[in-house]
C-alpha cells in the first residue's frame, strides 16, 4: 500500500512512514493511491464481532508490511483497552430512526480518542523498533490535544507539544492538557485562534531545516492514519443497523472535515452510505461552501461548541483532491489562493462535492434549544457539539433510511453550555472527578513562528 501527496509533488510512502511523516514535504496531506474494497459479504462477515476485531479488518488493507497481523492486533487491543464501555462506540436511539453514536467513551471523554490511542500505540512499535525518537507538535481547538496527551504522555520515544489558543477552549478541555506532570508533554496557549495554531503548526513543517532538526511529526488530522482510525465506527454501526442490506445515513459535526472524510473513505471502500451530512456551527465555511458560496476565510467566531470554530478545515483538501479527480496541480493552486483569502470551486468540482457531501449550520440559540429538546425528548443530555449535529439531522434526514449522529463528546467537557440550555451541571466521570483540583502546568506563548520554535528547541528531551 502506498500513499500519495494531494498536491502531486512529495515522493510515495508506506503506511509506517506517512503516519511518522504526517505533512508532505509538498505542504500536502497524504492519500491512499488506492482505496481497498470491502464486498459485501466482508461487511456482513463484521455483524457481531468486537470493535477491535473489526478495526483490525477494516484497517489491515491500508497498512501493508509495516506491522505484522500480530503486531497490530495487539496494538489495537492496547489501545481500546482503557475506553469504559464494552462496545467501545456504541449506539443509542433518540427518536424512530435517528440514532446516536456514542464516541466519548475514551480516555479524554471525545471522539479524537478513538484515532490518538492508536496512534499512540503505533508510534511508539515504529519508534522503538527503529530506535528513533521524534518531536510531535499539534494544534487544536480543544479536543485533539488531549487525546495526544493523553496517549504519548510518559512514552520514551516521543516529546509533544500542543498549541491550543488561549481562552478559546473549555476549562475542561484545558485541564486535560494542563494537568498531566509527565515531563515529555508541553501545552502551550497561543495568543490566537485556532486557525493560528494551525497556520503555525504547517508553519513548522514546511521549514525543513527545523523540520530535520527536531525530527518533526505531526498527529493533527492531517495524518492519514488519524483519519484511517476513525473509518472503523462507520462500519461497526451501520452493520448494527443492517449493512450492507440496508442503506445508513450519517450526520457529523465536524470543523476539520477530517471526521467526515472517514466517512467518505468508509462510502469508497463499499459501505452502503446513503447521506453524508456535514454539521456546522456558526463558522459555516464547510456549508458555504458545499452551498456554492467559494471557500473564502472569514472572522473565527467563538461559540459553545468550540470544537468547530474554525475558518480553515484541514482535511477538506483531501475532498478537494477526489473532486479533482486526483489532479495535484488543481489542488495545490487552490491552497495558494486560499493563502489569500479563499477560492472559488469550479462547477464540475462542487456537483462532484455535493454528490457527496450534504451539509446544515446551527446558530448558538438552535445548538442551545436542541440541547434543551434532547434531554425533554428522549432523556439523553449531549455537548454542543453534537446538538449541532442532531439538529442538522433532524432536518436532513430521509425517514426510511436510518440516520446516525455522531456524538462526539461528553456533555461534561462543556459544563457551562449543558447547563445554561438544561438547568443541569453534566458531572464529570468518577475517574476524572477531581480534575478541577490538579495542578496545571501551561507555558502562554506569542503567535509568532520563532518564538514557537526556540521554545520548542529548548525544551526536547528535557
Amino acid at each position: 500500500m502506498k500513499y500519495i501527496s494531494t498536491r502531486g509533488n512529495a515522493p510515495e510512502l508506506g503506511f509506517e512512514d506517512t503516519m511518522l511523516t504526517g505533512l508532505a514535504r509538498d505542504g500536502g496531506l497524504y492519500v491512499p493511491a488506492g482505496i481497498p474494497q470491502m464486498g459485501r459479504d466482508d461487511i456482513a462477515a463484521l455483524a457481531g464481532l468486537s470493535y477491535e476485531d473489526t478495526a483490525f479488518r477494516v484497517m489491515r488493507p491500508f497498512v501493508g508490511d509495516s506491522f505484522s497481523d500480530a503486531e497490530f492486533r495487539d496494538l489495537i487491543e492496547r489501545a481500546y483497552a482503557g475506553f469504559d464501555h464494552a462496545a467501545r462506540a456504541p449506539l443509542k436511539q433518540l427518536a424512530p430512526g435517528h440514532f446516536l453514536l456514542e464516541l466519548f467513551h475514551g480516555p479524554t471523554l471525545a471522539f479524537k480518542d478513538f484515532a490518538m490511542q492508536l496512534i499512540g500505540q503505533l508510534f511508539q512499535h515504529a519508534l522503538a523498533r527503529r530506535g528513533e525518537r521524534v518531536t510531535i507538535v499539534g494544534a487544536t481547538s480543544g479536543d485533539t490535544g488531549s487525546a495526544a496527551i493523553e496517549a504519548f504522555r510518559g512514552l520514551p520515544n516521543v516529546d509533544v507539544f500542543i498549541l491550543f489558543p488561549h481562552g478559546r477552549v473549555s476549562e475542561v478541555q484545558r485541564r486535560q492538557m494542563t494537568t498531566p506532570a509527565d515531563a515529555n508533554v508541553h501545552a502551550l496557549a497561543l495568543d490566537g485562534d485556532f486557525d493560528d495554531c494551525q497556520a503555525r503548526l504547517k508553519d513548522m513543517f514546511n521549514d525543513f531545516a527545523f523540520r530535520d532538526a527536531v525530527k518533526l511529526a505531526g498527529v493533527n488530522s492531517i495524518n492519514w492514519a488519524r483519519v484511517l482510525a476513525q473509518v472503523v465506527y462507520y462500519f461497526s454501526s451501520a452493520v448494527s443497523l443492517g449493512a450492507p442490506d440496508r442503506p445508513v445515513g450519517f450526520t457529523v459535526p465536524t470543523g476539520n472535515f477530517g471526521d467526515v472524510f472517514a466517512g467518505y473513505i468508509a462510502r469508497r471502500m463499499g459501505l452502503p452510505v446513503d447521506r453524508l451530512v456535514v454539521a456546522t456551527n456558526q463558522n459555516d465555511i464547510l456549508h458555504r461552501c458545499l452551498n456554492g458560496q467559494g471557500y473564502f476565510k472569514g472572522e473565527t467566531r467563538p461559540s459553545i461548541s468550540p470544537s468547530m470554530d474554525i475558518q480553515v478545515s484541514s482535511n477538506f483538501e483531501r475532498a478537494l483532491f477526489y473532486a479533482h479527480d486526483g489532479d495535484g496541480r488543481a489542488v495545490a493552486a487552490l491552497m495558494d489562493e486560499l493563502a489569500s483569502g479563499g477560492f472559488t470551486v469550479s462547477q464540475g468540482a462542487l456537483e462532484t462535492l455535493r454528490e457527496q457531501f450534504g451539509s446544515g449550520r446551527a446558530s448558538e440559540a438552535e445548538t442551545l434549544a436542541t440541547i434543551a429538546a434532547t434531554l425533554e425528548n428522549s432523556g439523553e443530555l449531549i455537548c454542543p457539539h453534537t446538538a449541532v449535529g442532531v439538529k442538522v439531522a433532524e432536518e436532513m434526514r430521509d425517514p426510511p433510511v436510518p440516520m446516525i449522529t455522531l456524538a462526539t463528546a461528553h456533555p461534561a467537557k462543556f459544563p457551562a453550555a449543558v447547563e445554561e440550555a438544561s438547568g443541569v451541571f453534566p458531572p464529570l466521570p468518577p475517574r476524572m472527578s477531581d480534575l478541577y483540583e490538579r495542578s496545571e502546568r501551561v507555558t502562554r506563548i506569542a503567535n509568532d513562528l520563532g518564538d514557537l520554535q526556540d521554545f520548542i528547541r529548548g525544551h526536547v528531551g528535557a
